[in-house]
């Protein structure tokens, strides 16, 4: 059995200048893909389910469903709650199986973000879990907008949680489907100065794949949150199969060809993400 806790997979990573990958998943076989692929590169995977995915199928469900995959696993498996709002939230995942969880009091002025937050580090913790937080909100495209990390509240949030990782906003956004734009550097180094703890980027399909590599390698950033330009590939997989065959009803025949194409981008994603010495 390979389930491991987020501290386990991005300690490592930290130490070793490079970068886990945290693949959003909505079902079996997204899920499936992503540890098919994470084996075929020899790198840990973090399966994540986020609110959308907790809204179709129940955490104790997602749950075994992690296990389970990591049990048969060749390389480190992280079972992640992505954007856990409540401590309730986190609570159902944690006693689901979940090995992380990541509560986000993003929206919350600084002082409540870091008392809810500090709480559930110590939930999680007791439980033997990691636990992610997040400072700054980080929006979504064409919805709302990120409001960019405060190098000091950072610092202050860090410290002052005890959080296995920190999400952090550095002109990220969720949901983007191009590679337009950039992560604002600058900030990342004056974060990175004044702080010791794995920096995450959630809405990680909008950073350009050299900037990913670099900053895998020479930054704390040590967690890439990867969603939507894998599902754009599963979508994409699906209405090819669904097209080539309008008689064909079965959805099992259906979902099976969108395997391949999905391990394949995943695999691209996981490998931009590795260090010099697992190339």
């Amino acid at each position: 059995m390979t389930i491991a806790t987020l501290a386990e997979v991005l300690q490592p990573a930290l130490r070793d200048r490079y970068a886990v990958a945290g693949l959003v998943t909505l079902g079996w076989e997204d899920m499936r893909a992503y540890v098919a692929a994470a084996e075929a590169e020899g790198v840990p995977v973090i399966l994540q389910a986020g609110p959308s995915c907790r809204a179709h199928t129940p955490l104790p469900i997602l749950g075994k469903m992690f296990r389970h995959l990591a049990e048969s696993a060749s390389v480190p498996v992280v079972a992640h709650l992505d954007h856990g709002y409540t401590a309730e939230d986190c609570r159902i995942a944690i006693d689901s199986g979940f090995t992380s969880v990541m509560f986000d009091g993003s929206r919350n002025a600084l002082d409540d973000n870091i008392a809810e937050t500090a709480a559930i580090v110590g939930m999680a913790h007791a439980a033997g879990v990691s636990c992610e937080g997040e400072i700054g909100f980080v929006g979504y495209s064409g919805g709302e907008g990120s409001a960019g990390t405060d190098p000091e509240e950072a610092r202050k949030f860090a410290q002052e949680t005890g959080v296995d990782a920190m999400a952090i906003s550095v002109g990220n956004v969720h949901l983007q489907q191009d590679k337009e734009g950039g992560l604002d550097i600058d900030r990342i180094r004056a974060i990175e100065a004044i702080t010791e703890v794995p920096l995450v980027i959630h809405g990680g399909s909008g950073v350009p794949v050299p900037q990913r590599r670099m900053l895998a390698r020479e930054s704390r950033i040590c967690k890439f949150n990867i969603g939507t330009e894998l599902r754009m590939v599963f979508g994409a997989a699906m209405r090819d199969a669904v097209n080539s065959d309008p008689d064909r009803f079965d959805r099992v025949s259906i979902l099976s060809e969108t395997h391949d194409p999905v391990v394949a981008a995943a695999r691209s994603v996981l490998r931009a993400f590795k260090g010099e010495t697992q190339c």
